[in-house]
């Protein structure tokens, strides 16, 4: 992903207020260089100061596309289950994939309506595709055959497929 200022960030997000953009507080790292560009295809940070906030930034044409999220309050799972993110396509153990809710852009959102996906918890799918993080607890393995290539444009699909919902308001 190239890298993108705070300005383009903030600019970018379609499903909430110019105000509530202006607001949101940027990832951990970000002011002084600690994003990992090269390895993002796309951003996506836990809001440090609304836990329950998320947000994604998606390059694209004519160029990113942001999106407010809200996250699930934390939840203690004892369960032996394993959950997969619907992006990246990474098994982890249940509390390793949540489902996040968008608002949708434009009136659709202002009347409350949203839709959900479910992602990796911590939002760092590009991380997991590159082998740079692994899923805590893993109860399901499953071999690939694609390459890394093949898996981030599937991801990216996916990605795109869940953006598309949230403009399509």
């Amino acid at each position: 992903m190239e890298p993108l200022d705070e300005r383009a960030i903030r600019g970018s997000f379609v499903n909430c207020s110019k105000g509530e953009a202006s607001r949101i507080r940027m990832p951990a790292g970000f002011a002084d260089g600690g994003v990992p560009w090269d390895d993002l295809d796309f951003l996506g940070w836990t809001d440090p100061g609304a836990p329950q906030r998320a947000l994604l930034v998606v390059p694209g044409d004519p160029g990113p596309t942001g999106l407010v999220l809200r996250r699930p309050e934390a939840v203690r799972s004892t369960a032996m289950r394993s959950s997969m993110c619907r992006v990246c396509l990474t098994d982890h153990a249940a509390s390793g994939v949540a489902l996040f809710v968008a608002p949708l852009a434009g009136p659709a959102g202002r009347r409350g309506n949203t839709v959900g996906e479910y992602l990796c918890a911590d939002l760092a799918c590009p991380l997991y595709l590159r082998g740079r993080r692994q899923p805590k607890l893993r109860l399901v393995r499953r071999e690939e055959t694609l390459s890394l290539a093949e898996r981030i444009d599937r991801a990216m699909t996916n990605l795109a497929a869940f953006t598309a919902r949230v403009l399509a308001g």
